[in-house]
């Protein structure tokens, strides 16, 4: 999914539609999944289904049976997940379908339960995932130019899209085999960028399409958000209002499909939560049934945590928590129950919407009826209310109801009211957070600050300023640039500036930090200027860049560039030295990084040592270490980092992701300051708990909580 998705409006054109029964999809057999212009046929059967999305890797296996069961009992048909590039396989030819990244294991807990899964392969997925799910070093291959007709990124795509669909045939997984994958997608909102590669955009979408079905799945392949999605692959809507938006498949022939129904929206570093509310998803569900469609998948139905270093530039550690299931797999009320109710009132009247024929009748200026009917299935009719400022009476066939501004009504056999929309019945529930144990004392923490490395220190030296992701390839956040600056007159005033393509920038002068900046998800340059003290003589120039996570869209994307661009000192507003063509030394990583500090077994071999409150607290660039016993109970736990500043956190050896407090929205509250860990990270007792501080924190303020939701009646604590 992205940002900036822009729809063309639907003009109802006839008041009247006769739904296609011709199977289509390259497959006739009563077994399997084909489709014609009204849905999906799986074994015979046409389908009207209700999907949610769950990413594997954002949950642990320990939670997934959980959350599929509570999207099961919420009226959810289909699982649907992307499928992550760069998480299986990090090197070229080195696989890992391990732990989190075990996905034959997930579709088997889904099939277990009896769900169906929507297999989005991609394998360029966004996602509001690092680098959009592409694996770095695809960057190095010769030539390469992504997501374009270009040969070595086709080799590269058709080899990966091969090895799953192999992975799953071999484990009888699709539909056709009588496994749970009743649909793939490959490539991901190609729309977005097709255009800006011309031609061959157009022709990569035709090749990628003929790769796809070629590879003999035997079920329908999709593309979202791709108007010109080749026969037989089906085009599918994204976005918040499809039922508005989508002018519907490129085929008659062709199924109307919403494969991203937005809960919520993504949230990055000092912006604040998207709260999309259960009556505007619900009415917008309601009218892309009414309008003929037969497929919507909640995006996301459950959105996790983005654990080590995988999110996207900026984005958060938590994952679409406004979800029905919130990121710790609880029930998000009212949004789970009403949509829930929403399902089942559908679902009461399958059979005529998916046999009926559909009659569309004007009620009033802003109000009509979809009605669905068919002598042998009955009737059901959708009264639709789009005044969004004051309620309405409706007359239909003889009987009056009332409804709500901006709603839509449900007549079960066109006639009882089973459902609308803006009428919630599902009480609200609140999460509570509750400390259990505060890190407040300083003699249980041990400390260890990185050195500062100056130009002789780094083994690579150039006269030139490098882009950051060249040099560490992905493999670590941070890179420092250094370099000597010999001062020989006095300097009034001396001041450094700089420009960084990076996402953050810390300027150390002889070993004393001058000062830091950061950019944002708007701002893409980082300008900064210092004060700084010079010595007579030699002087060390030590800048530390840092990224937040890899773009996770955009066309050509390999060619994006970080990191610093210029550097100059000036003396009391005097003429600048430009520092940009100096001898500059590299030096990829932290040392903590290099001796893999969050493992318990590299512990020993680091000089360490415990430190009153006084001096643990404010540290730039500093390692904390402390132990602690997991917490009672099953709930959730999550770890409060509101004392801290910028960093990353591990349990066990676990990342449990990146954390920013100090990046206050416009408000002036952090956008994340509770950061989950699952308990499948945790042992009884004996817990290692491990935090970087880039910037300076108290670590005496962290603390461990636990998770809980309170209801109408009770608090309810749901497994993680």
């Amino acid at each position: 999914m992205m940002s900036g998705r822009v729809a063309s409006c639907w003009i109802l054109v006839a008041m009247v539609v006769v739904l296609s029964t011709a199977p289509a999809g390259g497959d006739t057999a009563e077994k399997g999944v084909t489709y014609d212009g009204r849905s999906l046929i799986i074994d015979g059967q046409r389908k009207l289904l209700f999907s949610g999305s769950i990413h594997y890797p954002r949950s642990t296996p320990e939670m997934w049976p959980s959350l599929i069961k509570k999207t099961k009992e919420g009226g959810i048909d289909v699982i649907q997940t992307y499928v992550f590039w760069n998480l299986h396989e990090p090197k070229l030819g080195q696989y890992d379908f391990s732990g989190r990244n075990d996905l034959v294991k997930f579709i088997k807990e889904i099939r277990s339960q009896g769900l169906y899964v929507c297999l989005r392969i991609g394998p360029f997925v966004e996602a509001e995932w690092n680098y959009g799910g592409l694996p770095f070093w695809l960057r190095d291959v010769p030539g390469m130019v992504y997501r374009t007709d270009n040969e070595p990124f086709k080799f590269h795509m058709q080899r990966f899209t091969s090895k799953i669909v192999n992975l799953m045939k071999s484990e009888g997984l699709y539909a056709s085999q009588g496994g749970p994958i009743i649909l793939s997608q490959i490539e991901n909102e190609y729309g977005n960028v097709e255009a800006a590669f011309h031609e061959k955009g157009a022709s990569y979408v035709k090749w990628a399409a003929q790769m796809a079905v070629g590879l003999q799945t035997g079920v329908p392949w999709i593309m979202c958000k791709q108007p010109d999605a080749p026969d037989p692959v089906i085009n599918t809507c994204n976005g918040m209002r499809c039922g508005e938006t989508f002018p519907g498949p490129n085929s008659p022939n062709k199924p109307k499909m919403w494969t991203e129904d937005w809960t919520s929206f993504y949230q990055f570093y000092g912006g604040t939560p998207y709260i999309r509310s259960a009556e505007d998803i619900a009415f917008h569900a309601a009218l892309f049934i009414a309008k003929n469609g037969s497929y919507i998948n909640y995006y996301m139905y459950h959105g996790g945590t983005n654990f080590g270093r995988t999110s996207s530039s900026y984005f958060i550690t938590g994952y679409y928590d406004q979800a029905p299931l919130d990121e710790y797999g609880l029930l998000r009320q009212p949004k789970y129950g009403h949509l829930k109710e929403l399902h089942a009132a559908i679902k009461s009247s399958a059979n005529p919407l998916l046999q009926g024929k559909q009659t569309i009748l004007s009620l009033g200026p802003m109000q009509q009826a979809y009605v669905f009917e068919d002598e042998n299935s009955g009737c059901v009719a959708f009264l639709v209310n789009n005044d969004a400022r004051k309620a309405i009476q409706i007359q239909f066939r003889n009987n009056a109801y009332s409804l709500l501004p901006k709603s839509i009504g449900i007549l079960q056999n066109c006639k009882n009211l089973i459902y609308e929309t803006a009428k919630v019945n599902v009480a609200k529930n609140m999460r509570v957070t509750t400390p259990v144990q505060v890190f407040n004392v300083p003699d249980k923490w041990e400390v260890f600050r990185e050195s500062i490395p100056t130009f002789s220190d780094t083994p690579l030296k150039t006269k030139a300023l490098l882009e950051h992701t060249n040099l560490t390839k992905d493999k670590s956040d941070y890179l420092w640039y250094t370099l000597r600056f010999e001062s020989s007159s006095p300097c009034a005033n001396p001041s450094l500036y700089i420009e960084s393509l990076g996402h953050v920038v810390h300027v150390f002068v002889n070993h004393a930090l001058a000062g830091s900046g950061h950019g944002s998800r708007n701002i893409t340059v980082v300008k900064l200027q210092v004060p700084v003290s010079l010595i007579n003589g030699q002087n060390n120039i030590s800048i530390l860049s840092g990224m937040v996570g890899l773009p996770d869209s955009g066309a050509y994307m390999e060619r994006k560039s970080y990191g610093l661009t210029k550097a100059q000192i000036s003396c009391g507003g005097t003429n600048a030295i430009d520092l940009s063509g100096s001898q500059w030394g590299y030096l990829v990583g932290l040392v903590g990084d290099k001796v893999k500090l969050h493992q318990w077994a590299n512990l020993k071999s680091v000089k360490r040592s415990t430190n009153d409150a006084g001096l643990i607290k404010n540290c730039p660039l500093a390692w904390y270490k402390t132990m602690f016993d997991e917490p009672n109970g099953d709930g959730p736990v999550g770890l409060n980092m509101g004392s801290m500043g910028k960093g990353e956190v591990w349990v066990n050896g676990e990342s449990i992701g990146r954390y920013w407090v100090s990046f206050l929205t416009p408000a002036g509250h952090p956008s994340q300051s509770i950061y989950h860990i699952p308990r499948a990270f945790l042992k009884p007792s004996g817990n290692l708990l491990v935090v970087f501080e880039e910037e300076g924190g108290d670590p005496l303020g962290i603390s461990l909580n636990t998770i809980s939701v309170i209801g109408s009646n009770k608090a309810q604590s749901q497994l993680s």
